[in-house]
């Protein structure tokens, strides 16, 4: 499973795991948990780098609808994990 190192905006450093990646309305999207084992936290992660550029750039989904919506995209992805 790929890692990828998190940087929260107060500077937190955490280590993520990328369970599947999506591309919606020309947006990438990750959805991540911060653990590999069977219960962990998952986090959707949207993709805010311009194209072209050399490293993407990822904020959490904050907004309620849109995590809703890209949430059921991963839940249909996924069909056998409980997002609860």
């Amino acid at each position: 499973m790929e890692k990828i190192i998190f940087e929260t905006d107060d500077g937190e450093k955490l280590e993520l795991f990328i369970e599947e990646e999506t591309r919606v309305g020309g947006t990438d999207y990750i959805l991540v948990t911060d653990s590999d084992a069977d219960e962990a936290n998952a986090y959707i992660l949207k993709d805010i780098s311009g194209d072209g550029e050399p490293m993407a750039e990822f904020v959490m989904v904050e907004d309620d609808v849109e995590f809703e919506a890209i949430a059921k995209i991963f839940e249909q992805m996924l069909e056998d994990t409980d997002f609860s």
